[in-house]
């Protein structure tokens, strides 16, 4: 792989539509890029999102990773006939590790029919801020053990069968009264705190195996009050791999959310990402910043302001999870019709969502 190739691998990048755009083409054919994101703008219904992902992975010359927020409730991206299960919240109120395990084997299930290995999940934020507008009903508890042990069930869910879980959003976005897609939310607790609370359920999952975790566009004041956690080198660096330590993808949350693009150009931000020790950038929308964001990591390369070596350990990082989970990754349609919305799957959905009509 020449430095061009490498980098690419380093994007996860949206587009719109339910066919492939143009730009999205380019982005795999000439880019390299490592991996698609898709949103409501791509998935129409389970055919065409399996035709899509069929598409996209025959352009490319290394295999894609193909991501979404399916997290149930307010964060789903597929529609009926997709079963369809609540926020996480609800599983809290259920409380069992059974069920949890199998929203996440059912969600892996649908995912992997229609081409998609990537799943940005679970939530591993404590709900301590009942103000919180971001997080709320998509954690599983305000208790911190309670969102470990049902948030290991979902990864386990999820990773058995063939999806790779991402959990979500480091070191912990559950304590702020900001929405980080509009502004730069900041977190005020020592590191004690933070240690008791919000890291818990993240070393349980990284402890446990989890694949990969996303970071936040949260700055917590306990750490770093420069910057914000995906940008913060002694959070990704020092914190998750080196105190954590946690050998497996970091992806930043999306590069263009406010809370970063209020704050810095998406250039600056991508290169302290990498630098930091980010090893996949996630850019959701405008092209041209995607390919802003690709042209400036190569030239940050270039000038040495990252070592080819930092690029290579995101390398190899990234080559171990995609042999892992990516190794059939054209789908039959034929197959579609007997997973996505069955009457087990419609079965489980059901008892989860009968929890959520329930008082605490």
């Amino acid at each position: 792989m020449n430095l061009e190739e490498k980098i690419g691998q380093l994007l996860i990048c949206g587009f719109e539509g339910y066919t492939p755009s143009k730009e999205i083409e380019q982005l795999i054919k000439e880019y390299h890029i490592g991996g698609v994101i898709l949103f409501n703008r791509n998935i129409k219904d389970p055919q065409q999102t399996a035709r899509l992902c069929n598409s996209l992975q025959k352009m490319a010359k290394t295999p894609l990773f193909i991501s979404v927020d399916q997290e149930g409730g307010k964060v789903s991206r597929l529609p009926k006939p997709f079963t369809q299960f609540p926020g996480n919240a609800a599983i809290g109120k259920g409380d069992s590790v059974k069920l949890a395990y199998s929203f996440g084997e059912i969600t892996a299930r649908e995912l992997k029919a229609v081409g998609i290995n990537m799943d940005f999940a679970p939530v591993l934020d404590v709900n301590t801020n009942p103000q919180n507008p971001v997080i709320n009903e998509r954690a599983f508890s305000d208790n911190p053990v309670k969102v470990s042990m049902l948030g290991l069930s979902v990864i386990a869910g999820l990773q058995d069968n063939g999806i790779i879980a991402c959990c979500k959003h480091f070191p912990g976005h559950g304590d702020t009264s900001l929405d980080s897609h509009y502004q730069l939310p900041i977190v005020e607790h020592d590191l004690e705190r933070l240690r008791e609370i919000e890291f818990l359920p993240f070393r349980q999952a990284v402890q446990n195996g989890v694949a990969a975790v996303m970071t936040a566009h949260v700055i917590y004041k306990g750490i770093d009050k420069k910057y914000p956690a995906a940008i913060s080198e002694k959070i990704v660096h020092n914190l998750l791999r080196r105190e954590m330590g946690f050998n497996g993808l970091v992806i930043t949350d999306d590069l263009e959310m406010k809370a970063i693009a209020d704050n810095y150009n998406i250039e600056d931000a991508a290169i302290l990402a990498v630098s930091a020790g980010a090893d996949i950038v996630l850019v959701c929308r405008d092209h041209g910043k995607q390919k802003a964001v690709r042209d400036a990591l190569i030239k940050a390369v270039k000038d040495k302001t990252i070592s080819e070596g930092r690029i290579d350990e995101s390398i190899e990082r990234i080559d171990t999870i995609k042999k892992s989970f990516l190794k059939d990754v054209l789908v039959n349609l034929k197959n579609i019709k007997g997973v996505v919305g069955n009457k087990r799957h419609l079965d489980i959905a059901k008892k989860i969502t009968s929890y959520s009509r329930t008082p605490l």
